[in-house]
């Protein structure tokens, strides 16, 4: 089968699918420490299918050594790490997600707006934060460099929030992929202490700006 040229589809198929198994892990590894709090079961096979999809879209290499970033990656925009919080369903309001590959600057700007009906939060909630974190993904090493920011628990209740702006810094000029990711967590306080929500289980993840190059 390593050789039969019966097998040359195959053996394509493969190398296509571990490829994008191992950006998946890639990927999913720069943000670890966000995805510990947010992520479904499935989100490992979720990821690489998306993968796959972007795979078929490069036009430059041969079958069977297509990559991912050699395809449309913008298909990565929108993806939810959590099927159970989906960003579109959780948060409410237009939100401005930059990129600035030049200087490194990459912002996170919300509106005004009142959490209880503006932000879909699950039973048991009293507070939320909004959270973001911005990755220059090497694929071929297999490494990142990740910044992250947040704001502190904010109560979900009918007080208006301000305006928001979450600024983080990348490489400048930096040749890396870049990406960039909004959540929302949800907390439960219990004698001022907070309390994550059933572990996560609802908190909402997604790509919501990238770029290749």
């Amino acid at each position: 089968m390593a050789k039969d040229p019966a097998f040359k589809r195959t053996r394509e198929n493969g190398s296509e699918f571990g490829r994008a198994g191992t950006y998946g892990k890639y990927l999913r590894s720069a943000f670890r420490p966000m995805l510990n709090n947010t992520s479904d079961k499935r989100v490992v096979s979720r990821l690489v299918k998306q993968l796959m999809a972007l795979i078929k879209t490069d036009t430059v290499n041969a079958r069977g050594e297509r990559t991912p970033v050699a395809g449309d990656f913008e298909m990565l925009r929108g993806f939810d790490f959590n099927s159970n919080g989906l960003l579109g369903n959780t948060l409410y309001v237009p939100y401005n997600a930059t990129i600035d590959r030049a200087s490194g600057a990459v912002s996170l700007e919300l509106p005004e707006l009142v959490p209880e009906q503006m932000i879909s939060a699950p039973a048991g909630t009293t507070h939320f934060k909004i959270v973001t974190g911005a990755s220059e993904v090497d694929f071929q090493a297999g490494n990142s460099l990740t910044v992250y920011t947040g704001t502190a628990e904010i109560p979900w209740d009918n007080t208006p929030m301000a305006a928001l702006a979450l600024d983080l810094a990348l490489t400048p000029a930096s040749t890396l992929p870049l990406v960039l990711l909004l959540g929302v967590e949800f907390y439960q306080e219990i004698n001022g202490v907070f309390y994550m929500l059933n572990n996560g289980s609802f908190n909402a993840l997604a790509i919501v700006n990238l770029n290749k190059q």
